[in-house]
């Protein structure tokens, strides 16, 4: 799954990061493609604490990281 569905709401490079930080989370909890619900949750999840200002890189991986402390 990628991030493009949102592409009307954010421009490409704020695509990128969210879709790099998306694969990183993805990665981290062994979500797997046919984990679709949980996948799309986490993109949810992610869309919104962006949305809620939380727009660097890092601290958003951080913010939705199980391990915090990468």
């Amino acid at each position: 799954m990628s991030l493009s569905r949102y592409s009307g709401l954010f421009d490409p490079a704020d695509l990128d990061l969210l879709q790099r930080v998306f694969d990183q989370l993805c990665n981290e909890r062994r979500l797997a493609q046919k984990d679709r619900e949980q996948r799309e949750a986490l993109a949810e999840e992610i869309v919104g604490v962006f949305q809620n200002g939380v727009t660097d890189e890092t601290e958003l991986w951080r913010a939705l990281s199980k391990r915090r402390k990468a």
